[in-house]
């Protein structure tokens, strides 16, 4: 008979439930940002950053419809890129970051996004959480795990984490997760934080990980 599974089983052991429960709940996750190409995640995503994915959906299509492509984006005037994503906020320095990225995949690489962690981060503005989305999302590859804010409150409930800094939950649940599952650990993490296990009011009855999560700051 297969041992019970609780809060304080072993990490490893959680981690491979936590997958196979939110596997079931979230068969085929995608990306809740509207995008037809890895450029595309890549604006979406910037342009997420302090903003909601809804908000941006409404923004891109009209900046995908004037900018279809890196070129096109690098050599906008930022103060009409500015006028068109305004309401996701911190728009000047979003729209300087996206042309300038224009350019350099441009001239860098071709007008296609590389594929490497090292080389992502190297756009303006693009930190480590968005090169791992981009890897993860768009092309498949698992270099990291994407750390945004769901996934930091759940990493630290679920108690697979006891820090607050963003590389260390990223270690931590490297550590912890199969290397070939970090790319939809994301996708179940902002789901699951979205719909159930909420910042200021966790639903911990609705939860399919409550027996098995140690509530950690609940």
């Amino acid at each position: 008979m297969a041992a019970t599974i609780t809060p304080s089983s072993a990490p490893e052991t959680r981690a491979q439930e936590v997958l196979k429960r939110l596997g079931k709940r979230y068969a085929h996750p995608t990306s809740a940002l509207t995008h037809h190409s890895p450029w595309e995640l890549l604006v979406a995503t910037v342009l997420a950053a302090q903003c909601t994915d809804e908000r941006v959906n409404k923004v891109t299509p009209e900046l995908f419809r004037r900018w279809p492509d890196p070129a096109a984006l690098g050599q906008a005037d930022v103060g009409a890129i500015e006028e068109v994503i305004h309401s996701t906020g911190f728009f000047r320095n979003k729209a300087k970051n996206l042309k300038a990225t224009g350019q350099m995949v441009t001239n860098q690489y071709g007008g296609e996004l590389p594929k490497s962690l090292a080389e992502l981060t190297k756009l303006p503005g693009v930190a480590r959480k968005t090169a791992n989305i981009i890897l993860g999302h768009a092309f498949g590859i698992n270099e990291g795990v994407a750390v945004d804010t769901h996934v930091k409150r759940l990493s630290f409930r679920l108690g697979f984490t006891e820090s607050q800094d963003v590389k260390r939950i990223e270690r931590d649940l490297m550590a912890v997760f199969p290397q070939d599952r970090w790319g939809n650990l994301n996708h179940y993490l902002v789901f699951l934080g979205r719909e159930v296990c909420k910042a200021r009011s966790p639903q911990c009855p609705e939860c399919p990980l409550e027996d098995i999560c140690p509530k950690n700051g609940v």
